[in-house]
């Protein structure tokens, strides 16, 4: 994947995860909704992958539809946790 392009990250509702599927392997965004809150506890990139921006596309994507579908998010996940701190753009989620 050059370093320029964007991953295509897929939302899979039936699992409850956002997931970018390369032939290295699959990377993810675990969430559950709980009255009106997204909690996102899990975030995975396998090590073949890691440092290409796709964690943050995972999560970018998964605040994203939190935004969309009028939810609050609590960051379980340390990755979301630093994510959402570095962009002062989705505080307002917390």
């Amino acid at each position: 994947m050059p370093p320029d392009s964007r991953p295509d990250v897929v939302h899979q509702p039936e699992a409850s995860r956002f997931v970018v599927n390369m032939p290295q392997g699959l990377a993810l965004c675990s969430y559950r909704r709980e009255n009106g809150v997204l909690v996102l506890p899990h975030t995975l990139v396998p090590p073949a992958l890691e440092g290409r921006g796709i964690a943050a596309a995972l999560v970018q994507e998964a605040l994203t539809w939190a935004r969309q579908q009028g939810l609050r998010v609590r960051p379980t996940c340390s990755y979301v946790a630093a994510y959402m701190q570095r962009h002062p753009e989705t505080q307002d989620l917390l």
